[in-house]
């Protein structure tokens, strides 16, 4: 995918469990993030807004400071203990100070109450929901605990594992697990064919 292209919503994901965790999965396999109506759908995607709230003044800075955050959280997830730590985590710590978006309940269409934002949400107000997530996720010892890497050949996805057992392999059983079925049948053919 080029960059500066419109990445259809079905190409992000939202499976990690946590918000902050799929701020980190738009990295993979390729910028998810590559513009600002890429970043619309994300937010949105992420339950961060409720459906319908017009982003029209997300410009392309709001595409830096989440590039930025998600750079935070990699050596915080990732790497635990490392020399960029330190760094990193006074930078989220920073940035989850803001206030968060203000909701209110309002009537919707049929008349049930519905959720929406007090006025259009800035982009402080989302980058410090993702950032409160993150302090939230790195500060729970059992969310902790849970955080898993996938098995998938070459996938750098970071989950929180939250199946009975915790047994789950990969980000997402219909990609990484799947692909690993598929290699797997393709090793016991390869090896009856030799036979």
């Amino acid at each position: 995918m080029a960059l500066g292209t419109v990445t259809a919503s079905y190409e992000l994901r939202f499976d990690t469990g946590r918000v902050c965790l799929d701020l980190l999965a738009t990295a993979h396999p390729g910028e998810r993030l590559g513009s600002v109506d890429a970043l619309r759908a994300w937010i949105t995607g992420a339950g961060l807004v409720p459906d319908g709230t017009p982003l029209a003044h997300a410009d392309p800075s709001w595409l830096d400071a989440f590039r930025e955050l998600r750079s935070h959280l990699v050596p915080l997830v990732r790497a635990p203990g490392s020399p960029s730590q330190g760094p990193a985590l006074a930078r989220v710590n920073d940035l989850a100070r803001s206030a968060p978006p203000a909701p209110r309940a309002v009537p919707g269409a049929d008349g049930t109450l519905v959720r929406r934002l007090d006025g259009p949400p800035g982009r402080d107000a989302l980058i410090g929901a993702v950032a409160r997530d993150a302090v939230d996720l790195l500060t729970d010892p059992a969310a902790r605990a849970s955080v898993r890497q996938c098995e998938g050949d070459n996938c750098p996805i970071v989950y929180v594992d939250t199946s009975r057992g915790r047994r789950r392999r990969w980000c997402s059983s219909e990609v990484c697990g799947n692909r690993e079925r598929v290699a797997r049948h393709r090793r016991r053919t390869a090896a009856l064919t030799r036979a």
